[in-house]
């Protein structure tokens, strides 16, 4: 099944904090030049637009008006996201096969990849409803 976007943008997810833990330092080091060598082809190639890590810690900001500020993140490590990459692909299945060149997939790394959407989906929604309102009331 082939899904398109109006966009050609990508965000790649990376997701869980604990998966160095149980490498040795020799393991650790291949692996993290593995990741350096495929983020520094990404980049070479224009397909990396941007991306960082994200440090551990973490506010929660909720409630009306943003009142209730906790620390946080409160996921699992395994779904903690780790950091992202912004990336140019034509398709989602463009950007999941670039996912899967991940070298910290084979140690637990989990990758989520999500379309940047052109609009936001609730402001989609909220323009239709006022628009079916509107041609109600002129009914």
């Amino acid at each position: 099944m082939s899904t398109t976007n109006s966009t050609s943008e990508y965000l790649l997810l990376f997701r869980g904090s604990d998966w160095d833990r149980s490498l040795s330092p020799a393991e650790l080091q291949t692996t993290m030049s593995g990741f350096m060598a495929w983020f520094e082809r990404l980049s070479a190639n224009g397909t990396l637009k941007s991306g960082q890590p994200l440090m551990d810690e973490a506010r929660i900001v909720s409630g009306r008006n943003g009142r209730v500020v906790a620390d946080g993140p409160f996921a699992e490590s395994k779904e903690a996201i780790g950091g992202y990459f912004l990336i140019k692909a034509d398709s989602v299945e463009d950007a999941v096969a670039i996912a899967q060149g991940c070298p910290l997939l084979e140690h637990g790394l989990v990758v989520e990849v999500r379309a940047i959407a052109a609009d936001c989906p609730t402001l989609q929604r909220a323009r239709q409803t006022m628009a079916n309102e509107v041609a109600t009331a002129g009914v």
